[in-house]
């Protein structure tokens, strides 16, 4: 990667030699302005404004503007004069814990590669400190003409650099919050958790830029020569962003988030839910701990019934033992009498 600035890190009295390298870049598709009739291209001219005609780069001079619109002139060898102890150092003022670093600070990165041989060993000792004392490192530096405030930390094996804003470059979030009190409910922040763990974690690196690709292929179509398919355009936003039903958008957007995830496989099915709503209210405890009571009270009852029922049942079908050998013994003796035996009945003497 290509350096931007040369100079050295600070750190008490060692001084570390670096470079200083990008270590982010924009992807952003830019388009030129042309001419709708004939494509040419519309370029901007610099142009002086008391004599209105095209001055060139080496004609263009830096000037502050007053409140008034007059004009101060400021040269070269002004801003030279003025005392910059950074601006070919990077001077370390302080190592502060990460978490006392607001993001909103944070600016551009920047990677810090040593630079030579005899740097090495210095560079890898701030490394090795930073990481072993979990801080991270402020410090002033001078780029592109102005000072500037830094973020030192490490990254893998390398020390990385973030450009800070000031804090008062920081605006003050008034007049931001919402200016009416709201009361929120404990089952509406069930709701919002449960979405939140539903909604899990993701890798980063899995995150592109849809529109970009959609532009890409749009350009590379128009470029073969064949145009672009016809895309259905995408619906309007409804206007007013109005929530009619807090607490039904939380539950379909909790319902919407398991669907989404079984059929993208990241859970197998009949698997337990990724999440649950658990009711933050004692009285809700309560009240759902009395039901269950009074549910399983009610399911005693109901089978208590029913055996009886079927024990009636089963008495009201069969005859009792005792009426049915009276009859039997009835109907032998008057078979005797008719035959006029002395014998015993049959049915005794199978007895």
């Amino acid at each position: 990667m290509r350096s931007i600035w040369n100079g050295a890190i600070s750190f008490g009295l060692v001084s570390i030699p670096i470079k200083l390298v990008n270590a982010t870049e924009h992807h952003a598709i830019s388009f030129r302005q042309i001419h709708r009739e004939d494509g040419g291209r519309i370029r901007y001219r610099k142009v002086c404004e008391l004599e209105d005609k095209e001055v060139g780069a080496a004609e263009i001079a830096k000037g502050y503007e007053e409140a008034d619109g007059s004009i101060i002139p400021i040269t070269e060898d002004d801003l030279a004069q003025l005392p910059i102890p950074t601006a070919k150092t990077i001077e370390i003022v302080a190592f502060v814990p990460a978490d006392r670093i607001d993001p909103l600070q944070m600016d551009t990165a920047y990677y810090l590669a040593a630079n030579g041989v005899p740097a090495a060993k210095p560079y890898t000792l701030l490394r090795e400190a930073l990481k072993r004392s979990n801080k991270v490192a402020i410090a002033k530096f001078a780029l592109r003409g102005r000072e500037r405030l830094g973020m030192l930390r490490v990254v893998d094996d390398v020390i990385a650099m973030h450009g800070l804003l000031w804090p008062d470059e920081i605006r003050a979030p008034e007049d931001v919050a919402p200016d009416t009190h709201v009361t929120v409910r404990d089952a509406e922040l069930d709701l919002a958790d449960a979405l939140m763990d539903t909604l899990g974690e993701v890798e980063l690196e899995s995150l592109h830029d849809d529109y970009r690709e959609a532009v890409e292929e749009m350009i590379a179509a128009k470029a073969a020569g064949g145009g672009t398919e016809e895309t259905p355009a995408a619906p309007a936003a409804e206007g007013g962003g109005k929530v009619i039903d807090l607490m039904a958008a939380l539950e379909s957007s909790v319902r919407a988030a398991k669907e989404a995830r079984g059929a993208d496989g990241d859970e197998p099915s009949g698997a337990a839910e990724p999440a649950e709503v658990t009711h933050l209210s004692s009285r809700g405890r309560a009240a759902k701990k009395t039901a269950s009571s009074a549910a399983k009270k009610k399911t005693a009852a109901g089978s208590g019934k029913k055996t009886a029922a079927s024990a009636a049942k089963t008495a009201k079908a069969k005859p009792q033992p005792a009426k049915k050998q009276t009859q039997k013994k009835a109907a032998a003796a008057k078979k005797t009498t008719t035959a006029k035996k002395t014998t015993a009945p049959r049915k005794r003497a199978s007895a």
